[in-house]
């Protein structure tokens, strides 16, 4: 087992501190199902106060280091320090209709040399407050749950495999270009799944629990510690044209090496129709 690293802890305890509130604020909409007035602006306040725990918390830690918020947007830290990228509640219409598949993911990412924007994810967690599993990862040191090393699954067969994808809806994504590329891999994998949460999503495809996934339309919030939770267990991620960058976000497609190939044939190919 690797030594959980000082950034690692703090990024930990703030998300368990979140997720405690959440797990709380959980048990309350499954009894808001059943009022007339409906759980929207409760779950809508519960985000935010998930959102501002992760920020006090992480702020008293790295107080020069700055923030992308789903909710409070962009905050600059101090020149040439590393920024915060949070999804206080990845997983929304999922805990607005009382289904327990939600997440919290907090990502660490280090600015280039000499202020040229943004480079590499260093570090990731993605909590789950319902089954209180920790997915987190470092750069260069593996991606882990808890304290079990994640790898990404060993299949190389396509009719093996379980993909998983985020589905548009509406006002969201491009329906026709989704359904152009489920129409090229439905036919060839095991299963397509949809449950909701991108970034479990990519942290259950780190542990191996699916083999591939794309979705577009995201936001980097999103995919941010998802992304590193793939490579460092030893998957890949990129966009649709098959390019690398540290986040992920407008198109993802991820799986280990050799389904990786295959997907992406299978996704470009759709989309060149």
């Amino acid at each position: 087992m690797a030594a959980v690293s000082g950034l690692i802890r703090v990024m930990e305890r703030a998300a368990r501190k979140a997720g405690h509130r959440l797990r709380r604020d959980f048990g309350e909409v499954e009894h808001l199902q059943v009022s007339h007035k409906g759980p929207a602006d409760f779950v809508s306040k519960a985000d935010m106060r998930s959102e501002r725990t992760l920020y006090d918390e992480l702020l008293i830690a790295r107080p020069d280091w700055g923030f992308v918020l789903e909710e409070g947007g962009v905050i600059e830290g101090a020149p040439d320090m590393p920024r915060w990228i949070i999804d206080p509640l990845d997983g929304t219409s999922n805990f607005l209709h009382a289904i327990p598949h939600f997440a919290i993911s907090i990502a660490a990412q280090e600015p280039k040399p000499g202020g040229q924007g943004w480079g590499d994810v260093i570090g990731a967690v993605v909590y789950n407050p319902v089954t209180d599993e920790t997915f987190w990862a470092e750069k260069n040191r593996g991606a882990w749950l808890q304290d079990a090393r994640l790898r990404v699954s060993a299949r190389r067969s396509l009719s093996e495999s379980l993909i998983s994808t985020g589905i548009p809806f509406q006002g969201h994504g491009d329906f026709s270009e989704w359904s152009k590329v489920f129409a090229a891999i439905g036919p060839e994998v095991a299963g397509i799944r949809r449950n909701g949460a991108a970034s479990l999503d990519l942290a259950w495809l780190a542990a191996g629990r699916y083999d591939g996934f794309w979705e577009s339309g995201l936001k980097d919030w999103d995919t941010a510690a998802g992304c590193l939770l793939v490579r460092e267990a030893g998957g890949f991620v990129s966009d649709y044209r098959g390019r690398s960058e540290p986040i992920h976000s407008k198109q993802v497609l991820a799986a280990n090496d050799a389904l990786h190939s295959k997907l992406h044939k299978l996704l470009a190919g759709a989309l060149k129709k």
